[in-house]
């Protein structure tokens, strides 16, 4: 009886590995993959081990021989089980290690959040997961694991993953929430709340924006506010470009924190405690930065389409302005009204030239709806550039 499985597709030889391998059949099963690889031209191998349930040290040495042979050696569909002795033994950083993972339908799941990576559903009263748009979005979670795990150490509350699943042909972060409700779900059930929610969201955003980073720690939001900024070059007036570029260019290095995609879907209560989701978007940076982003998502987005807000947030465009203008009441207490005004101006110029680069870049010139959208953030644009000299407060 065969000990392996083997096909050899393009030069690469797959090898099913199964049941157990230990000291009493090693020997055998590296004689079955030595007689394999004879078969032919092989440029790479790939270890499957769906039905391996175990492997022990003797099973280990063949992988370590193959290795030296094939340097790209990848080592697929690895259970809970096997994947913690090749963890714990150092394997999973020597080689290319993929687990297998269960497979999980979002289908009738409730949306709760939505950020610019994924999608996030609640699976059952404990359990959310988060759904990402790229189908190879595995490099993706484990940035995202990393940065939440990096808030949660320097005392932002949230909530870290522990499984991953296969959601149809891409990948989901699986988070335990019990009964966690989104500030947006929040307000939607009871309006009159409306404002004790704001003052629990900016309560979070002063600790978020009050906490210092490792620069090696999370990307620093100026660059890419100036990435943005730069695409504009052909659709700006030079005079009117030049300034907005020396306008971002102009914002003070800061190494504070950031979010990144700061709005109602992202914040969760759980048992009275305020905790921050959806962790792809955490940056550094000065809070112009955020401030832009928190526009975009309570106004720029939906300015000439007030149904935007209803379809991404699930309340009314006047809700949604309403939040916007005391979120900045309540963080800049203290300040006066024209103070207040000109942060504001200073946060929009940053909103609309990311908006007006992200509607140009998903084809927005080529509709009458879009082309007019573009043109709502230009003529913005060309406004505040004459109107502002820096963008710090």
């Amino acid at each position: 009886m065969k000990l392996i499985k083997s096909e050899l597709n393009n030069e690469i030889l797959t090898v099913g590995l199964q049941g157990h391998i230990d000291s009493n059949n090693a020997a055998d099963v590296e004689a079955e993959i030595t007689e394999a690889r004879g078969s032919g031209d092989i440029k790479n191998v790939v270890i499957d081990m769906q039905d391996l349930q175990y492997i022990s040290s003797a099973g280990l040495r063949i992988l370590l021989r193959l290795k030296k042979i094939y340097p790209e050696l990848r080592v697929v569909n690895v259970n809970s089980e096997v994947y913690e002795i090749l963890n714990i033994t150092g394997f999973s950083e020597m080689m290319n290690v993929q687990k297998a993972y269960r497979e999980l339908t979002v289908e009738g799941c409730e949306v709760i959040g939505q950020g610019a990576n994924g999608k996030v559903y609640r699976i059952d009263p404990d359990t959310i997961v988060k759904v990402y748009y790229k189908p190879d979005a595995l490099p993706d979670i484990e940035r995202e694991r990393e940065l939440a795990r990096t808030a949660l150490i320097l005392g932002i509350p949230t909530a870290i993953p522990y499984d991953i699943v296969k959601v149809g042909e891409g990948y989901g972060s699986i988070f335990e929430l019990l009964n966690a409700k989104s500030f947006a779900k929040l307000i939607q059930d009871d309006p009159g709340k409306t404002d004790e929610v704001i003052t629990m969201s900016v309560d979070l955003l002063k600790k978020i924006h009050g906490t210092l980073v490792n620069p090696d720690k999370m990307p620093d939001m100026k660059k890419v506010a100036q990435n943005w900024a730069a695409f504009l070059k052909d659709y700006l007036p030079e005079e009117n470009f030049n300034k907005l570029v020396s306008l971002v260019d102009g914002v003070p290095e800061d190494l504070h924190m950031l979010h990144g995609d700061y709005h109602l879907k992202n914040i969760m209560l759980q048992d009275n405690e305020v905790l921050l989701i959806d962790m792809d978007t955490l940056c550094t940076g000065h809070p112009v930065f955020e401030f832009a982003s928190i526009f975009n998502a309570y106004q720029g987005y939906s300015e000439l389409d007030h149904d935007n807000m209803l379809q991404f947030l699930g309340i009314p465009y006047e809700t949604g302005s309403h939040i916007w203008e005391k979120t900045l009441e309540l963080y800049f207490d203290g300040r006066s009204k024209e103070e207040i005004e000109a942060i504001a101006d200073k946060a929009k110029i940053i909103g609309y030239t990311r908006n007006m680069r992200r509607l140009i870049r998903r084809d927005a010139l080529e509709n009458e709806k879009g082309r007019a959208e573009v043109e709502n953030c230009k003529k913005h644009i060309l406004e505040l550039t004459e109107k502002l000299d820096t963008l710090t407060f």
